[in-house]
């Protein structure tokens, strides 16, 4: 995302509202002033400003949150009462009085908790397509299956026909687990995306976890179909034990009752977690997740899509075969392994101009228009090449380099030097899980 576009949005959207309380439009205004805020936080957790810039837009957010604060009040105070009996006056007071006192003391600690978890709201999606995903056909029908036809379909699961409410994706690290979460984002257009991780629930106050995963579902539910992303499950949700500490088993027992608790309504929910190692995992949470799915490592075929999606349309020699060779040379081989593989790999290039001693000219591409060939560009070469000047990449003008392309020898010598990082038991761990729990992905 462009650096600022959360921020401007937020700008925008308040501007607005401010316009529509200026002209008494107060639900109008209260909606651009809940979204302009949503946008606000999402600016300062994802967008780089100074210390000093955040604490503004903070105190803007506390600005803008009371006055729609307010104005949800008074639209509450306008909407038409339910008539009561003559006898019922005064207990229906009494009891009113009450409730309302008792909801004035929650909604600073509620209002507290909403704001925190506001913050794991996707707003902007990841634009991560499922093309974008190499492979793992199996986990993305699944996902489409629960996410993507409900939402286009509704019609289709009525009656017995429901949604899944609870995915578990579990392979070896690098597999793409949390890239197909980023998916799911993109593609689940009319979806609130929450995504949380540990340091979102976990607090060090007593009490407070729980009540952060109750607030997420219930936040969930009222901007439903809602999708709760939770990465590294297994930190929140480990196997419950006499050694552990009183907050952890309530926070595993507090999600329990959320997730399939008496009287949740969690239609139009989906809980997606992901983990590395889902043997440690609480027999009653993986129970409540209703698919696990096995995010296996990337076959041949996959191997050979993910070096040309890495690659992407950076300037490079390599054929069809050539990415057949990377393929079959990396059994055993993550997607993100690879993507250090090709990383690694682009930089040869690089390399190459720094430790070069003679420079050639040839013609090429302009960087500002590729169909303009442009002459005396300099690229390095061996002293021995015919055209060879002495010189380093310090006497060679900025705007006349002449990158080297991309080759298979560079890709290989990267690959030589980086190694894979899932090891064999790990990956016997996993499969004895698959096997027990699982599905193929």
């Amino acid at each position: 995302m462009a650096g600022g576009t959360a921020l401007q949005k937020a700008i925008d959207l308040v501007t607005k509202a401010t316009e529509e309380d200026k002209n008494k439009n107060y639900e109008d205004a209260l909606r651009l002033y809940q979204y302009g805020v949503e946008y606000f936080l999402h600016a300062i957790k994802y967008e780089a400003h100074g210390e000093k810039a955040k604490e503004s837009i903070r105190n803007k957010c506390d600005q803008y949150l009371a006055r729609a604060e307010k104005l949800k009040e008074y639209l509450d105070k306008g909407k038409k009462k339910k008539p009561v009996k003559d006898g019922e006056t005064n207990s229906r007071n009494n009891d009113e009085k009450k409730s309302d006192s008792d909801s004035d003391s929650d909604k600073p600690e509620k209002k507290k908790l909403q704001s925190r978890l506001e913050e794991a709201i996707v707003v902007e999606k990841p634009c991560i397509q499922w093309s974008d995903v190499a492979g793992l056909e199996g986990a993305k029908e699944a996902l489409k299956e629960a996410v993507i036809l409900p939402i286009r379909f509704p019609h289709l699961f009525t009656g017995k026909r429901i949604p899944w409410k609870g995915i578990l994706l579990f392979g070896p690290p690098g597999t793409g687990k949390s890239y197909l979460a980023k998916a799911v984002a993109t593609e689940a257009n009319n979806s609130t995306f929450f995504s949380v991780s540990s340091s979102d629930l976990v607090s060090k106050w007593l009490g407070e976890s729980e009540r952060l995963v109750k607030t997420l579902f219930e936040m969930a539910r009222q901007q439903k179909p809602s999708i709760i992303f939770i990465d590294e499950v297994d930190s929140l949700c480990s196997s419950r034990s006499d050694n552990e500490s009183e907050s952890a088993r309530r926070i595993k027992t507090e999600f329990l009752v959320q997730m399939q608790g008496v009287g949740n309504d969690n239609d139009g929910i989906l809980v997606l977690g992901a983990t590395n190692i889902p043997w440690v995992l609480d027999a009653a949470i993986r129970r409540r997740f209703e698919k696990r799915i096995y995010i296996p490592l990337p076959e041949e075929h996959a191997r050979l899509e993910m070096f040309k999606l890495h690659l992407g349309n950076t300037f490079h020699e390599l054929k069809e075969t050539d990415f057949k060779i990377l393929a079959s040379k990396t059994e055993g081989y993550s997607g993100a392994d690879i993507s250090i593989v090709v990383r690694d790999a682009l930089m040869q290039p690089v390399r190459k101009v720094q430790t070069a001693t003679h420079f050639r000219r040839v013609s090429g591409p302009s960087r500002t228009d590729p169909n303009i060939i442009v002459d005396d560009l300099l690229t390095p070469c061996s002293p021995g090449c015919p055209g060879a000047i002495e010189m380093t990449w310090m006497d060679v003008p900025g705007d006349k380099l002449y990158e080297p392309s991309v080759t298979l020898n560079d890709m290989l010598r990267s690959l030589a030097t980086s190694k894979p990082t899932v090891n064999d038991e790990d990956m016997k761990k996993l499969e004895k899980f698959k096997e027990d729990f699982g599905q193929e992905g």
